[in-house]
């Protein structure tokens, strides 16, 4: 009989225990019901982009001088750099310039390297393409004037609306007083 009790109070603790933990991850349930929402609505609302965000590469033809650094320092190889040798003048002339975004990686070491700050990151992250070669970008598409994406009227629309859900919720908490 004593055994029997003692059995009973040992599942009668794992039982408060129990409860003690559905209570818990109720309580972070409900803690969730007071939040905003934070989901986007994708091809009709855009999140900005961090401030070092890195997108799309830019390529000023102009300024480069085919001193091939950023092939070195790629970790895959990824530009190609064709260039030709001015015996006049002693100098290389830059015939072509490409890269394959849909391999390389976006780490940001052929900016960071360029000597004449010819590259630079740009806010566009849509690259995707259902034709693998399309994401293979020449000088001329690399040159192309990046489209900043906070001037996209979607996200505009998307900021006043989080900024009046941000009023109407310090409206609401004000009220509540």
């Amino acid at each position: 009989m004593f055994l029997a009790i003692i059995k009973f109070q040992s599942y009668s603790q794992q039982v408060v225990e129990a409860a003690k933990y559905i209570g818990q991850g109720f309580a972070v349930t409900l803690d969730h019901l007071n939040r905003l929402p934070i989901t986007v609505q994708y091809p009709y609302e855009k999140n900005l982009p961090s401030e070092r965000f890195r997108g799309r590469i830019h390529f000023e033809f102009d300024k480069c001088i085919a001193c091939e650094v950023r092939v070195r320092v790629c970790p895959i190889n990824l530009p190609v750099v064709d260039w030709a040798f001015i015996k006049d003048v002693k100098k290389k002339k830059l015939k072509s310039y490409s890269i394959d975004f849909g391999v390389c990686i976006f780490c940001g070491n052929c900016i960071e390297y360029c000597p004449t700050n010819c590259l630079s990151m740009t806010e566009e992250y849509e690259l995707s393409s259902y034709d693998r070669h399309e994401l293979n970008h020449d000088q001329t598409a690399l040159g192309r004037i990046p489209l900043s994406v906070s001037q996209e009227i979607s996200i505009q629309s998307f900021l006043t609306s989080k900024i009046l859900l941000r009023e109407l919720s310090v409206s609401e908490e004000t009220s509540d007083f």
